[in-house]
């Protein structure tokens, strides 16, 4: 019955069925057009930052740029790479809010004199004297124009830069302010760096002090069970690696000589030109010659065989990299989540299996390169995942296999002995040595306290196995110390008075005790030029943090009103 329908519908309705048609595909093109216009309308959101859009690729490129080119400017290359990326974009957004200010306050652009004042303090273009180098400058605009690296950089950016950045630091100062800082602040600051000290000391030798100590068994035990974790054995993994050695697959390795000769220049500093034999590698006489001229052909031919060799290793390691991912996908694809299956697929494969010893996080085998991160990835794998991703070796690649996962436990105390042996004796002598320190203290002062100096109070002492020998140092201060006094003596002082002895500071492997037999407190007076050097110091520390607090505020702030609204 449906059938005949369908049959007189198409037969007798063919004309309406195509209109019906037409209307439908109209309304699907409309609702389809009405939906992708919708779309286009709704822009990516906007970030706006101090100028520019942090939503687009070319401002974030744009203001990432000028803060690495400003920071190696002012501290040079090197510093590009030891600033963290968080401390970039910290630098990156001061800097933009700083130069964003510096428009919105009208301050002009730097004049020329300012610009050559500025461009000479910056760190890139200096010397080794630490003095601006002309040469340094003029190698720098060269590289602009040769460089393929300053990937479309001109002196005309350059110079943007470098105006922005006086202007920017134009709006610190504003913002910094005079710096404020209390009088009393300074005097302390005097009164610590400027005190002029005469001591003595008596030292003891800790090496030299060797009690006997023969504790029991019982001693240890108690020792070993109030140890906490100290000898806990670490958790442990055991693992099978299916190895992609890199080695066999050198020889079907094919590089061209261009490809050669590209690598080398990629990395000339791996592969040095050898010593010619002829030459004796100690002339008998030191003699002055002309620097011959650089060959860059022949260094490269001398050293061809090393920079093939180098090349197709490095290429046979990614194809052992390759192998070992093609067979962690094959894993995947097969559904081998148990080790029956992953078993089987290994057979299946001819992939044999090598079983590594257990071992902790912090000591990976040499199976493993030793690499702590390959150990890491050991230790991510348990029952609910088997096998790692493809790991790269210095020697081509492996895959892990899980087999067991080993808990902290606590050791029998028999098998560690000899270490609670050795670390309770060394507990015992530590403390030996500083209870020896009290007694030897009371006896000095009482020597002092007599009229005995120092070097004959010490030479007089006598305690268990504890030997002094006695110092006495020229007058010194923190700010100018005098030969022979170290920080750990100048931190020692405390506030120590005169004629008063210390106690027994234990610093390394030494007890020092300090004995003060003069102290000077320094001019603290407004009249002292070192008062007015120090407030200066101070209060610029002060504007800076102000300065500084004050736009990171800004910041903050801008950041926040920027920020994209959850719907």
């Amino acid at each position: 019955m449906i059938t005949w329908i369908q049959k007189y519908f198409q037969h007798h309705f063919r004309v309406v069925f195509a209109v019906l048609l037409a209307l439908i595909i109209v309304a699907f093109v409309f609702t389809i057009g009405a939906q992708g216009s919708g779309r286009a309308d709704r822009q990516a959101v906007e970030r706006p930052f101090f100028g520019y859009n942090l939503s687009l690729q070319s401002d974030q490129q744009k203001f990432a740029s000028e803060a690495q080119l400003s920071i190696r400017l002012r501290a040079g290359m090197m510093a590009l790479f030891q600033i963290s990326e968080g401390q970039m974009e910290a630098y990156a957004q001061h800097r933009a809010a700083s130069v964003y200010l510096a428009d919105q306050w009208h301050i002009p652009a730097p004049t020329s004199d300012e610009l050559k004042k500025h461009i000479e303090t910056l760190r890139e273009f200096t010397g080794q004297d630490g003095k601006f180098d002309s040469a340094a400058y003029t190698r720098f605009r060269d590289s602009l124009k040769t460089n393929p690296r300053s990937a479309g950089l001109t002196e005309a950016d350059v110079l943007r830069v470098i105006s922005d950045d006086i202007r920017s630091e134009k709006v610190q100062k504003l913002l910094a302010g005079p710096g404020y800082v209390l009088p009393f602040e300074v005097k302390n600051e005097l009164t610590e760096e400027d005190t002029t000290w005469t001591v003595a000391t008596a030292t003891a030798d800790y090496a030299a002090f060797k009690p006997e100590i023969k504790p029991t068994d019982e001693q240890l035990t108690a020792f070993f069970d109030q140890s906490g974790g100290r000898y806990d054995i670490p958790p442990k993994v055991v693992v099978s690696v299916i190895e992609f050695p890199a080695l066999p697959l050198v020889p079907s390795v094919t590089v061209t000589d261009a490809e050669i000769r590209a690598y080398y220049d990629q990395n000339p500093a791996r592969f040095p030109k050898p010593a010619d034999p002829a030459k004796p590698a100690t002339p008998a006489a030191p003699t002055v010659t002309a620097t011959p001229p650089a060959d860059p052909a022949a260094d490269f031919a001398a050293v061809r065989a090393q920079v093939e060799s180098a090349l197709k290793l490095e290429r046979a390691q990614k194809l052992a990299a390759k192998q070992a991912a093609d067979v962690t996908l094959a894993l995947h694809r097969a559904g081998a989540k148990t080790p029956e299956a992953i078993d089987r697929f290994l057979a299946g494969k001819n992939l044999a299996t090598k079983t590594l010893p257990p071992f902790s996080r912090e000591a990976a085998p040499l199976e493993l390169s030793g690499n702590p991160a390959v150990a890491a990835e050991a230790f991510r794998l348990g029952k609910d995942r088997l096998t790692s991703d493809a790991l790269a070796t210095p020697t081509g690649a492996v895959i892990l296999y899980w087999k067991e996962s080993q808990e902290t436990r606590k050791p029998l105390f028999l098998a560690v002995r000899d270490t609670v042996l050795a670390d309770y004796s060394e507990n015992e002598r530590r403390k030996r040595f500083t209870d020896t320190g009290r007694a030897v203290k009371e006896q000095l002062e009482a020597r002092l306290k007599a009229g005995d100096t120092l070097e004959k109070a010490a030479a007089a002492v006598e305690s268990a196995g504890l030997k002094l020998e006695a110092k006495i140092f020229e007058p010194f201060s923190r700010r100018t110390r005098s030969a022979g006094v170290d920080q750990t003596l100048v931190n020692s002082l405390g506030r120590l008075e005169k004629g008063q002895l210390s106690d027994m500071r234990f610093t390394g492997d030494k007890g020092i005790f300090i004995h003060v037999l003069d102290k000077k407190a320094p001019d603290t007076s407004e009249a002292n030029p070192m008062f007015v050097n120090t407030r200066a110091e101070f209060a610029t520390a002060s504007s800076r943090t102000s300065g500084g607090a004050a736009l990171n505020e800004i910041v903050e702030r801008e950041l926040k009103r920027s920020e994209p609204k959850v719907q």
